[in-house]
């Protein structure tokens, strides 16, 4: 299963890709199928960079694992309010079975310190000033592959990061519910939706537009979106994170603020556990002057 795994994460994520580097990131995934990781016995979590945690649970069917280390933005490659989206989301569809370990290698303590703060990230993190997790390991140097699904003997069972890639994200869903493929069906659920087009007509392109959508989870499971895209960066999306129970309503703001004169046509692609996912969605009309 762990070979399967990792091969679809390849397949995902690098299926564009040049041949040389589809046949590089292969050698790395054969080389980390299956390996143990192996954690540092001293060294400590804390809340926010400040507060020490003595009852961190670090034990659980399964762990992903993630790893920082100081190249480049920090913050953007942390990007602390998906995995927050994620833990929640995780804690809905599978309590105690999946826990979270982060590891990070600053540049700057201080800034570090700094988002933890902004960002409100109140989940344990270990900052592993002298690097020693990695040095221990020896992750690879491209950030996509500093992250890892392990089993409970701590063995690598997937490799890719979840919050940056809804693919992979989707991907460890599926692994931790038992299927390979796809999301299981324990997860898909159905939507009814009020409308797939919002119909804005003529505005005045100074003025921002706001439209919603309503979608109603009418199966049997929790409706979870997993990532959204918009046809343009004009177009905003808003909605709740929280998995969505049978029965309930979740509503989609789409807020749009156009750039000049122009002919409104947007669109927004909802991933989720549906089976036509990913559902699209779109607002139409005349920006005027």
């Amino acid at each position: 299963m762990r070979n399967i795994g990792l091969c679809i994460i390849v397949i995902m994520c690098l299926a564009s890709c040049k041949e040389s580097r589809q046949e590089q990131v292969a050698r790395l995934v054969n080389e980390w199928d299956g390996k143990e990781i192996r954690f540092p016995s001293h060294l400590i979590f804390t809340m926010m960079g400040q507060d020490t945690v003595t009852s961190f649970d670090r034990k659980g069917k399964y762990r992903i694992i993630s790893y920082v280390d100081s190249v480049g933005c920090m913050s953007c490659k942390l990007q602390l309010p998906k995995w927050k989206e994620l833990i929640r989301e995780t804690d809905s569809l599978f309590g105690n079975k999946l826990t979270y370990h982060f590891y990070f290698h600053p540049k700057n303590l201080k800034d570090l310190k700094y988002v933890l703060r902004r960002d409100r990230f109140n989940y344990p993190v270990c900052i592993d000033l002298q690097d020693e997790f990695n040095r221990l390991n020896r992750f690879p140097s491209d950030m996509t592959f500093q992250t890892f699904l392990l089993d409970s003997l701590n063995r690598v069972v997937a490799i890719g990061n979840p919050v940056h890639n809804a693919k992979v994200k989707e991907l460890y869903l599926s692994l931790l519910t038992g299927k390979r493929k796809d999301v299981s069906s324990m997860m898909k659920t159905s939507v009814k939706l009020d409308k797939t087009v919002a119909d804005l007509e003529d505005v005045h392109w100074k003025e921002v537009q706001t439209a919603t959508f309503e979608l109603k989870n009418i199966g049997e499971n929790l409706l979870v979106i997993h990532d959204v895209d918009t046809s343009c960066g004009c177009v905003k999306v808003e909605y709740s994170k929280e998995p969505v129970r049978p029965g309930k309503t979740l509503v989609i703001t789409v807020t749009y603020t156009a750039e000049h004169p122009e002919q409104i046509n947007k669109t927004i692609s909802l991933h989720c556990n549906v089976e036509n996912s990913p559902i699209q969605l779109q607002i139409r009309g005349n920006a005027r002057e």
